[in-house]
């Protein structure tokens, strides 16, 4: 992933705290030697103090041989992306009546890839603790039984499926909205997005208008 120094994050925090609301990803796996990479989709719990992120798979996931041959993955993160028309990109100055010469068609959106070495959790009391983890994250209203060896709903349940813990050992973000684009040009744009009120149009204005702002 190229990062240019404009769409790098300005400080730790500003990945942190978006992968803390943006917790659906892709687990990227390498494998055996020959194989092709692995990808899982999967929901996942991020704990910055811990230096970690959680899941768990169920226990027939064709992942596990690759996890094992390959622990060193790659876990990566993409939302609050929108198409942005030519024109809207277009210099200050530029003629009116030839847009499409004058913009250029691009993408925003917002990416985090996590480099980690990955633990399987086999033991039944610490997979209950991460499960736990899990539900505090997704859940904090609570509502559900806390998952625990042995006991109804969920200790039947524990050998049906496999954890990871995450390691992360270096982090990768971008946030990509023209941050080195001309005042004009970005309030245009802003205006447009506004205009436009698509899926995604909101979260990209915010990063816009914030990281503009910095």
């Amino acid at each position: 992933m190229l990062i240019h120094p404009w769409d790098a994050p300005h400080e730790d925090t500003e990945w942190q705290q978006w992968l803390s609301v943006h917790d659906f990803g892709q687990l990227a796996v390498n494998g055996p030697p020959g194989e092709p990479p692995f990808v899982q989709p999967l929901h996942f719990a991020y704990d910055p103090g811990e230096g970690d992120a959680v899941t768990h798979l169920a226990r027939p996931n064709p992942l596990w041989s690759a996890l094992e041959a390959s622990p060193t993955v790659t876990l990566s993160v993409v939302d609050d992306y929108v198409y942005v028309p030519g024109p809207w990109q277009a210099p200050p100055g530029a003629p009116p009546g030839a847009p499409a010469e004058h913009g250029t068609p691009t993408s925003f959106y917002a990416a985090v890839q996590l480099r980690c070495t990955a633990h399987i959790v086999d033991d039944p009391a610490a997979k209950a603790d991460l499960l736990h983890r899990q539900l505090g994250h997704f859940q904090p209203e609570g509502g559900s039984a806390r998952p625990t060896v042995g006991e109804e709903p969920y200790g039947r349940m524990l050998p049906g499926i496999r954890g990871i813990r995450l390691e992360v050992t270096a982090v990768r973000a971008k946030f990509k909205y023209a941050a080195h684009r001309p005042l004009e040009t970005r309030t245009r744009i802003a205006a447009n997005l506004t205009a436009r009120g698509g899926p995604r149009d909101a979260a990209a204005l915010e990063h816009l208008t914030r990281r503009r702002q910095a």
